[in-house]
């Protein structure tokens, strides 16, 4: 029995496995055009080139990279400042830490609606400002929600992201400014210097890898666009929804290939990450050893 332990416990995982390529295989033939059931037999790439080709569907998809490209680069850059003043200040456990993982597990859809109490035109900023008598009427507060510049997004996501890019970089960033970086500073550099040159240098792979986790998690969620992005142009995991949902059983390989460009973005990523993390422990054996 205890031989067999090993196994039963991996069937989970090799059903869920079995499930997740049936439908990725089944999505990707989606995609190309397969689809027996609704008289589609043949493979092609015109659905890919149709996305291209129609002006809102491919706004969509410019759009949902700008929402993911800006909300991970901002959270990764503020997530950084925050790692470093918490080390610096030694606050890298504890109660701090448990604070910092509280956005985390919100959901998204709780997120959405602290964002609309606080960004929209009835909310509390504006609400503040109207008396304070900074706007005549609570209408003339800027239009931060549905804007086609994503600033309610952003910002939803920001208040989840900038946190798990501090949990995902500080405990590497602790021990590497307590071991070389105390180094550095022993052998004459400032702590700034030393956190610029050797600190920051070191955690690049792991900074990074948390970029792309976050970005590609933003360019495939679904929740924070529907409810709070704008009307036109649509996000790619909304737009995929709306094709899927088409009364026309036909629309569906245009879905499937939506999903497609997300997956090929999703794929390059995870690529890129494994680099970056190979790449990261190598640069990190290697400075032990000159140490």
């Amino acid at each position: 029995m205890k031989k067999l332990t090993p196994y039963l416990l991996s069937v989970p995982q090799i059903v869920l496995g079995i499930i997740f390529l049936t439908g990725l295989i089944t999505g990707i033939t989606q995609s190309l055009g397969v689809i027996p059931v609704f008289g589609l037999e043949e493979v092609t790439f015109d659905y890919y080139k149709e996305i291209f080709a129609k002006p809102d569907m491919l706004r969509s998809v410019l759009y949902s990279l700008y929402i993911a490209f800006v909300s991970a680069g901002i959270s990764t850059v503020a997530g950084v400042l925050i790692c470093m003043a918490l080390v610096a200040a030694g606050r890298t456990k504890g109660k701090m830490m448990r604070v910092v993982q509280i956005p985390i597990v919100v959901p998204h859809v709780v997120v959405a609606i602290f964002v609309i109490n606080i960004l929209s035109q009835n909310g509390l900023l504006a609400r503040f400002a109207y008396m304070l008598g900074i706007i005549g009427e609570q209408q003339d507060f800027p239009m931060l929600l549905y804007d086609p510049g994503g600033a309610g997004v952003i910002f939803a996501y920001l208040w989840k992201e900038i946190p798990f890019i501090i949990y995902f970089v500080i405990g590497l960033m602790a021990s590497i400014d307590g071991r070389l970086g105390e180094a550095a500073v022993n052998l004459g550099a400032g702590r700034l210097s030393s956190f610029f040159r050797v600190t920051l240098p070191l955690c690049m792979p792991s900074i990074l890898s948390g970029f792309l986790i976050i970005f590609v998690f933003a360019l495939g969620a679904y929740e924070l666009p529907m409810l709070l992005g704008a009307t036109v142009p649509k996000a790619l995991p909304v737009l995929a929804y709306i094709q899927y949902t088409h009364p026309d059983l036909k629309h569906r390989p245009y879905a499937m290939a939506l999903n497609g460009i997300v997956i090929a973005i999703s794929l390059l990523s995870a690529v890129i990450y494994y680099m970056l993390i190979k790449k990261g422990s190598m640069l990190l054996k290697e400075k032990e050893w000159s140490e």
